[in-house]
C-alpha cells in the first residue's frame, strides 16, 4: 500500500470514528432533553464503600426485587425491568417487561444488566466533584432520565424530600 493510500485509510477510518461518536453525543443529549424523569429508591451499601474518594457506590432498590425472582440465576445477562410511577415521579418495581407488551402512562421499562451476579441499574457510582462527599451523604434516590426504548441515564441525585443534591440544584 502506498503512503497516499494508508493516509486515506487513516483519515477515513478517523472520520468514521468521528461520525460513531458524534451520534452517541447526540443521543444521550436527545435523552437527557426528552428522556422520562424517574426517580429510583436507593438501597444501603456496604457503609466502607459509601464515599470512596471523589465517587459514591450506588444500589438501587429496584436491584433487590430482581434478584429473589431469579433473574440474578439466569443465563440471561440483559433484560428490562418495569416501574410504576407516583405522581412524585418516584418509581417502584412492578414487573419484569415481557417483550412487545404495552405499558401505561404511568410505567417505564429500564434496562438492567447483570455483572458478576450483580443486578445494576444504570451504573453502580455516582461522581462528583472532589471536596463534595458531605453533599451527597443524604442521597436516598437518584434521579434517572429513560427513553422509551428502556435506554436510562444517571442525571442527579436527590434527598429524602425529592430536593436535587449539589452543582445544578434546580
Amino acid at each position: 500500500m502506498n503512503r497516499r493510500a494508508y493516509v486515506g485509510v487513516v483519515l477515513g477510518t478517523l472520520a468514521l470514528l468521528l461520525a460513531a461518536v458524534n451520534v452517541t453525543i447526540w443521543q444521550r443529549e436527545s435523552l437527557l432533553r426528552d428522556g422520562q424523569s424517574v426517580l429510583l429508591e436507593l438501597a444501603p451499601v456496604d457503609p466502607r464503600s459509601l464515599m470512596q474518594g471523589d465517587y459514591m457506590a450506588l444500589r438501587f432498590a429496584l436491584s433487590q426485587k430482581l434478584q429473589p425472582i431469579g433473574v440474578a440465576d439466569s443465563s440471561v445477562t440483559d433484560g428490562y425491568v418495569v416501574v410504576k410511577r407516583d405522581e412524585r415521579n418516584v418509581g417502584v418495581f412492578d414487573r419484569v417487561y415481557r417483550d412487545g407488551e404495552t405499558l401505561t402512562a404511568s410505567e417505564s421499562r429500564v434496562h438492567y444488566r447483570l455483572r458478576k451476579r450483580d443486578v445494576r441499574i444504570v451504573t453502580n457510582a455516582y461522581f462528583f466533584q472532589e471536596g463534595t462527599a458531605s453533599t451527597y451523604s443524604g442521597a436516598k434516590f437518584g434521579e434517572l432520565r429513560v427513553a422509551g426504548n428502556g435506554d436510562a441515564l444517571l442525571v442527579g441525585m436527590r434527598d429524602k424530600d425529592l430536593k436535587l443534591l449539589g452543582a445544578g440544584e434546580k
